[in-house]
């Protein structure tokens, strides 16, 4: 089979390799999955810089989440051949690849609401903007919601989970294509980062007050203006560095404005609390059927183009999610 893979570190359009492989097989406890999309996340980037929390053993193959058919059944494990699923393969045998075999237990039921693309968006991005909104920040209906990166594919997960919670929503982007597309997602008020004076404007549409609610993958110069425009008992929460500067928060503000910062690394979850990942993923699934959230995967890209889907998800290019399709043959939008 074919699959993508990382023999040394750097930018992924340089290290990322497209390999012939031997077909896996399914070990105990184990399904052996035939991809049918992959969802390109921020991750797979820093994983190939060797940038990430985890450092997988080279050569690997990245792509931490996908969806799939089920093709044969290890020892011991629970599955159905011909199921689809969601997982989250174990690396170094990512997704970025046309078979992989995935433990049973660390997968989920795609949603019938949704196609395969949209599927492989849901898990990650979705559950990281529930577990974030609702167990970290406890957001509130009427409250206002600010999401930096909202055109992006964690951004726009945010977004639609804080109108889905009743939230009112200012999206920060950068550029008009990206603010096109928030305003297109739900955001009630769109803020270009390159153009408006942010605080400021927050401030306005808040009638001094601020923003309840802070969600922030960006770090960086975002953290810095995000607490200067964070209400009275408001909470940010941390979900990334897209930037790639992690900003050194001063305690002493955060005590005389009585705010809240809050740290997210979702994947502790499925160790610390796995029941509540599939209970949020069975409220994914609801509000998914209802139409109320819907993954935006903007571009779906053969097999070929994985490297460099990669790298413009790296290079923060792209709009909504940038998803693999081994089955693919050309690549281009939906």
């Amino acid at each position: 089979m074919q699959a993508w893979r990382v023999h040394d570190n750097g930018e992924p359009r340089e290290v990322m390799r497209l390999d012939e492989v031997p077909d896996p097989v399914a070990g105990p406890g184990q399904l052996l999955v035939r991809v049918l999309a992959v969802n390109v996340n921020f991750p797979d980037a820093l994983l190939c810089r060797g940038h990430y929390q985890v450092r997988p053993p080279l050569p690997f193959t990245p792509g931490v989440e996908l969806c799939g058919e089920v093709v044969a059944v290890g020892e011991g494990a629970e599955g159905e051949v011909g199921s689809r699923i969601l997982a989250t393969p174990t690396l170094p045998a990512g997704g970025f690849a046309e078979l992989v075999a995935v433990d049973a237990a660390n997968t989920l039921p795609a949603p019938d609401a949704l196609d395969d693309a949209e599927a492989a968006a849901l898990h990650i991005g979705y559950q990281t903007g529930w577990f974030g909104l609702h167990r970290r920040a406890a957001l509130r209906s009427g409250e206002t919601l600010l999401v930096h990166a909202a055109a992006g594919g964690v951004g726009t997960a945010a977004v639609q989970l804080g109108k889905a919670a009743g939230a009112r929503v200012i999206g920060v982007v950068g550029g008009a294509d990206k603010a096109r597309v928030a305003r297109e997602i739900g955001c009630d008020l769109v803020l270009d980062r390159r153009t408006d004076d942010l605080v400021a404007a927050v401030k306005e549409a808040t009638g001094g007050r601020g923003a309840d609610v802070v969600y922030d993958p960006v770090g960086g110069d975002a953290f810095a203006k995000s607490v200067k425009c964070v209400a009275f008992e408001g909470r940010i929460v941390v979900v990334g560095f897209a930037s790639g500067v992690v900003p050194q928060a001063a305690l002493n503000h955060a005590l005389v404005k009585n705010y809240a910062i809050l740290g997210l690394h979702w994947g502790l979850y499925n160790t610390k609390d796995p029941a509540a990942v599939r209970s949020c993923h069975d409220e994914l699934t609801k509000l998914a059927a209802e139409g109320t959230v819907r993954p935006l995967a903007s571009e779906r890209v053969p097999l070929a183009d994985a490297a460099d889907a990669v790298q413009r998800v790296a290079e923060g290019v792209t709009t909504g999610r940038v998803v693999v399709v081994p089955g693919r043959t050309t690549g281009g939008t939906r």
